[in-house]
């Protein structure tokens, strides 16, 4: 029986990579000389501090820019509320997304089932797993999925005939 799955995984290299780029180019930058601009990965979450709304602003495109350079998809990056830290500076806490989330996964599966395609959805931990008999169908339902408009980055992975 035909199967795949779906999950959401970020290439956690790839993000430190970007994280190194954007930090050399920090240090290197004319407008950024003698400011307090940082970004640094912990585990699942980035760190950005800056001195200002406007550094911070400008931090965080320089940050999206080398994701898409690095072709990671900003999708998978969460961005929370600045809160001010010490010395009058900004911070902002990054986490990045991993695996697809229960409410998610729930909302694909009520759209496989509601458009009657003879297919199987199981969510598997940060998983979802799609069987069926036909390969068209599990197809069909790639194409539907791809259709929901999800801002998460999602990958089809693990196809087994």
């Amino acid at each position: 029986m035909p199967s795949f799955d779906i999950v959401s995984r970020t290439d956690l290299q790839e993000v430190d990579n970007a994280v190194q780029s954007a930090s050399r180019e920090i240090s290197t930058r004319y407008d950024f000389k003698g400011s307090n601009c940082s970004i640094e990965r912990s585990d699942s979450s980035l760190v950005i501090r800056a001195d200002d709304d406007f550094k911070l602003k400008q931090v965080q495109d320089l940050l999206r820019g080398h994701l898409a350079r690095r072709k990671v998809d900003a999708g998978a990056f969460d961005f929370a509320k600045p809160e001010t830290a010490s010395g009058g500076t900004l911070r902002q806490e990054v986490s990045i997304k991993q695996g697809v989330e229960r409410d998610l996964a729930q909302k694909i599966v009520k759209a496989v089932k509601g458009a009657k395609l003879k297919v199987q959805a199981a969510i598997q931990g940060d998983e979802l797993r799609i069987s069926g008999k036909k390969r068209d169908d599990l197809q069909e339902v790639i194409a539907l999925v791809k259709d929901l408009k999800i801002s998460q980055p999602l990958q089809y992975v693990n196809f087994r005939e």
